[in-house]
């Protein structure tokens, strides 16, 4: 393996795993192409692909769903974008002209998660459906999207966490990284060959599994729910538990001004006791609407006076 390290970009090493020579774009025509890209288009369609068989077992029709992507797609963005600058003005404030630089990097997931649920909200109530089972069925898409989605960080060797010596470590070719890439990585340079590597948590990965174990969920309790909203609250707790540990791994974290508080380790947190809260009030509320009302008991019948001196 170390013979030809230096043409690995990814390496696993303690799995065995290696990538080489990765390249984050080719051309059809002269038109270039990011696989990043690629991943993206092939979530969404994977997202909707999933959405609309929920939709059909449970009694809805698909073709809203194939309506509402279209609009969670263009509200997603720009939500992931305005969540980003927001938390990351001062990279900024100077030029303002970049907030609108897509291709230089810098959408996040919770912009994305928090405007496509707007979305959701409104089209329903707009289109006079049930709001809460929209949730519930977007949300199956959603999380299916984000298990796919996060590969694109494999691809652009970004989003990773802190150093780790874990069977699960994953080393980055340095010179494949730009500065800001690595900036928060503390941990040392391990040189193989003559070549640079850190070595780091593949939070894409972990978030990924992550991601696929609470579809797992989800789709199970979709035929066992108790209340319209359930699976909506689930998501919440389930992604919102993950995404709290996940994140805590990460070195490129969006923080409270100078707080050091990282925004989606207390949006998560928040979500989950939200989450909590309201799968707690919404399942004693079903749980008492399927008790039957007690059916009245009938007045004792009175014997009847037979005494005619009564």
């Amino acid at each position: 393996m170390t013979a030809v390290a230096s043409t690995i970009d990814i390496w696993f090493e303690k799995l065995g795993i290696a990538f080489h020579d990765m390249q984050k774009s080719f051309s059809i025509f002269g038109f270039e192409i990011y696989y990043y890209g690629v991943v993206i288009a092939v979530s969404v369609l994977a997202g909707l692909f999933v959405a609309t068989r929920v939709a059909k077992k449970t009694g809805q029709d698909p073709e809203n769903y194939m309506e509402l992507v279209i609009f969670a797609i263009i509200f997603g963005v720009i939500g992931a974008r305005l969540y980003y600058v927001i938390f990351a003005w001062d990279d900024f404030k100077n030029d303002l002209l970049q907030v609108f630089n897509l291709r230089g990097g810098g959408l996040a997931i919770y912009g994305a998660v928090i405007a496509g649920a707007l979305t959701a909200f409104i089209y329903s109530r707009k289109k006079k459906l049930n709001t809460l089972l929209v949730l519930d069925t977007a949300v199956c898409g959603l999380i299916t999207g984000q298990m796919l989605g996060r590969w694109s960080n494999f691809i652009n060797m970004e989003a990773f966490g802190g150093y780790t010596d874990a069977f699960t470590a994953m080393r980055l070719n340095a010179a494949k990284l730009t500065s800001n890439m690595y900036s928060g990585y503390t941990g040392p340079l391990i040189t193989v060959d003559g070549v640079d590597y850190i070595q780091v948590h593949p939070t894409f990965l972990y978030e990924s599994l992550w991601s696929l174990m609470v579809l797992i969920i989800l789709l199970i309790f979709t035929k066992r729910k108790k209340f319209d909203g359930q699976i909506f609250l689930m998501y919440l707790i389930g992604y919102g538990c993950g995404r709290f540990w996940i994140e805590g791994l990460r070195t490129d974290q969006l923080k409270i001004g100078h707080t050091g508080l990282a925004v989606s380790q207390l949006l998560s947190a928040a979500l989950v006791v939200t989450g909590l809260v309201l799968m707690v009030l919404m399942l004693r509320k079903a749980k008492a609407k399927a008790v039957p009302a007690a059916d009245p008991q009938p007045a004792p019948e009175q014997p009847e006076n037979t005494d005619p001196e009564a």
